[in-house]
C-alpha cells in the first residue's frame, strides 16, 4: 500500500514539475507581476505528447471562466493518480491574483491548471505565493471553456 502511494504521489510531482517547466519556463510568478492584461496565452497540454498543442489569446471570457471555477472551489482534492484517462490539463494565466479560501487556508493563485480527466471530477492545479501546489475539487461547469477552447473537440 505504502509502495502504491509513493508511486502516485511520484507521479503527481513529476506531472506538476513537467507542466511547470514546459508551459511556464520563464518565471511567470516573479514578485513585479503586474494586474494588467495577461501577456500569457490559456495552453492545452497534451499529458501523452509531454507538449503544449495549442495555444490561444487569454481573452476576458477565459478569466471569467477561471474565476468561477475557483470561486466554486469546494475542497482540497484527494491526490491524483498516475493513469491514462487525464489526456489534456489547461493553463489559464490570471490577469490579476485571486485569493481562494480552503477550509482554514487562503491562497493567492495567479494562474489556474485544470484537469479533465476522464469519468472523474474535473481538479483545479494551483500554486501559492511560495509555489506549493494544491489540488482542488470545484463545481463549475467547465463544458463551455472545453468547447470555446476546442480540445477535445
Amino acid at each position: 500500500m505504502r509502495n502504491r502511494l509513493y508511486h502516485h504521489v511520484a507521479a503527481l510531482v513529476a506531472i506538476m514539475l513537467l507542466l511547470v517547466s514546459i508551459m511556464n519556463p520563464a518565471a511567470a510568478h516573479a514578485a513585479d507581476a503586474k494586474a494588467k492584461a495577461p501577456s500569457h496565452p490559456v495552453q492545452v497540454f497534451d499529458v501523452k505528447a509531454e507538449k503544449v498543442v495549442k495555444s490561444v489569446d487569454n481573452d476576458r471570457q477565459y478569466q471569467k471562466y477561471a474565476r468561477s471555477w475557483l470561486k466554486s472551489v469546494t475542497g482540497f482534492a484527494p491526490q491524483l493518480k498516475s493513469d491514462d484517462s487525464c489526456l489534456y490539463v489547461y493553463r489559464v494565466p490570471l490577469n490579476k491574483p485571486a485569493k481562494v479560501k480552503v477550509s482554514q487556508t487562503e491562497l493567492v493563485v495567479r494562474e489556474v491548471f485544470l484537469f479533465n480527466c476522464a469519468n472523474k471530477p474535473p481538479l483545479l492545479l494551483v500554486f501559492d505565493d511560495q509555489r506549493r501546489p494544491y489540488l482542488l475539487l470545484f463545481s463549475a461547469d467547465i463544458a463551455p471553456f472545453v468547447k470555446k477552447i476546442g480540445i477535445p473537440s
